[in-house]
């Protein structure tokens, strides 16, 4: 009785200090965020100062008091928004809560034991939960026997331990050090994709006003970027470099779609100079479901294709940089294993106008038998290049996403 008196005071000893990690070890991902919030809007902010500052004041414009008046009232309300849009974003960031689920005594000495084998000591493992119900694993590990051990390695070891196919996330060392260090591990996805890029630079400049990316938004997430600056040449690269760069990293920082394109629409309406209009053509794709979800202001039609079958995405909306708020298309579409999501700039759509037009495009793409993205992509490239004869007139930039289930193993 005694003896088992001693163990219990010093099982609930043990689970007060897990407590202790747990409260020190779980603010990290919110103050992750937080610090990611806070860059973004610096670089923001700092556009903004960057158009004040290159801003000349012109003689007549003491005749038009009464709309400078305007604009100042409309954007203060607009920078009003934003600024209870960015608290609200950090507020709830802030609220943010995981379930830790508990592991028992016993599992916790298994894993420890396996780590001790290969030479690894390990404290403060934690199974997170997050908010999409999948599952996350931090533990902090330290090499004893100073062999070469990744990463990666220690993410299978884990797998097998817990029972649950794990992942670095990509903040991770890349190596297990003798200091003590934290790994991030999360549930594997069940898709995976591969890209694929084409472009064309209009035939009178040297670089194109096309701008892309692709990113992870969160782990177990592939986000596609496309965006066309107004013209071309280097005004229209600078606008759509601004869209895009924003773009990721206010969608890196945990900020809704939707109030990133505004807080961006505001930068480019903002500026002095005339013109500042750029497309938005952003792809989602959830790689645990299959969920893909698609923004679009002003871009040309996006297709997916499904073997011979192939479904066009459009909108029917205006660029950013136009009006105060932009208008925003929302689509949303479940993938399939083998699937591909095309996007494409406007400079595509203008060279097919020079030949059989638009309507062509659907029955070209279900017609492609390749499988690569890059190779599908050129492909698509060359036969719009074709029907303009040579003559590149804008910018031209296709994307190709492939998604494919992983084998089980």
């Amino acid at each position: 009785l005694q003896r088992e008196r001693k163990g219990r005071y010093h099982m609930k000893n043990r689970e007060a200090d897990d407590r202790d990690d747990f409260e020190s070890i779980l603010p990290e991902y919110g103050r992750r965020k937080l610090l990611t919030c806070a860059e973004s809007i610096r670089e923001l902010a700092e556009s903004f100062q960057e158009t004040r500052e290159n801003r000349e004041i012109l003689p007549e414009e003491s005749r038009n008091d009464f709309l400078c008046q305007r604009r100042l009232f409309e954007n203060k309300n607009l920078m009003a928004e934003h600024l209870q849009e960015m608290a609200q974003i950090m507020t709830d960031v802030a609220q943010e809560t995981k379930s830790c689920r508990p592991l028992s005594v016993r599992r916790v000495k298994q894993i420890a034991h396996a780590m001790k084998e290969v030479g690894v000591q390990m404290k403060n493992l934690y199974l997170i939960e997050n908010e999409e119900g999948k599952s996350e694993v931090t533990i902090c590990l330290r090499n004893e026997k100073r062999n070469t051990l990744s990463a990666e390695e220690m993410g299978d070891l884990l797998s097998v331990l817990l029972n649950i196919r794990l992942v670095c996330t990509g903040d991770n060392p890349f190596f297990v050090t003798e200091e003590w260090k934290t790994f991030y591990y999360v549930e594997e996805a069940g898709y995976h994709v591969l890209t694929g890029v084409a472009t064309a630079v209009k035939e009178t400049e040297k670089v194109s006003g096309d701008n892309y990316s692709f990113f992870e938004m969160k782990p177990g997430n592939q986000t596609a970027i496309l965006s066309d600056g107004m013209g071309s040449g280097e005004k229209a690269c600078q606008d759509s470099t601004l869209v895009v760069e924003l773009m990721q990293k206010f969608l890196e920082a945990g900020f809704p779609a939707e109030t990133a394109i505004s807080m961006i629409n505001s930068a480019l309406v903002c500026r002095e100079e005339s013109a500042n209009m750029s497309t938005l053509d952003l792809c989602s794709i959830d790689l645990y479901g299959g969920e893909c979800r698609f923004i679009k202001v002003g871009s040309a039609c996006s297709y997916i294709k499904r073997g011979q079958l192939v479904e066009r995405i459009s909108s029917g909306n205006l660029p950013m940089g136009i009006f105060q708020k932009p208008d925003v298309d929302m689509v949303c579409r479940e993938l399939e294993d083998g699937d591909y999501v095309i996007l494409f700039s406007d400079g595509v759509t203008d060279a097919l106008s020079q030949g059989m037009g638009e309507e062509i495009l659907p029955e070209v793409i279900g017609s492609c038998q390749l499988s690569n993205p890059g190779e599908i992509a050129g492909s698509l490239l060359n036969f719009c290049i074709h029907q303009c004869k040579g003559r590149i007139r804008d910018d031209m930039t296709i994307l190709v996403i492939g998604i494919w289930k992983k084998e089980e193993e």
